[in-house]
């Protein structure tokens, strides 16, 4: 992608830790969506802050830049 910079290899390093943290995160998530004893509006929040902290995660490493819509 033209707005991100060249990734240094810890760089792909943290971003790929960031992922499979991710994915173990879904994971209890999608475990958790089965309990119905729980209160699924707390996992639903859980889900959403967890989709947000993970994505600002990928961002603060990727530090992509605005592209101008002026042209």
């Amino acid at each position: 992608m033209d707005n991100q910079h060249q990734l240094t290899t810890d760089e792909i390093a943290l971003m790929n830790e960031a992922k499979e943290l991710e994915a173990r995160f879904n994971h209890l998530i999608d475990k958790l969506r089965r309990i119905d004893t729980l209160d699924q509006r707390q996992v639903s929040i859980a889900q959403t802050d967890g989709e947000s902290a993970f994505m600002r995660a990928v961002r603060a490493i990727a530090r992509p830049t605005r592209i101008s819509s002026a042209g």
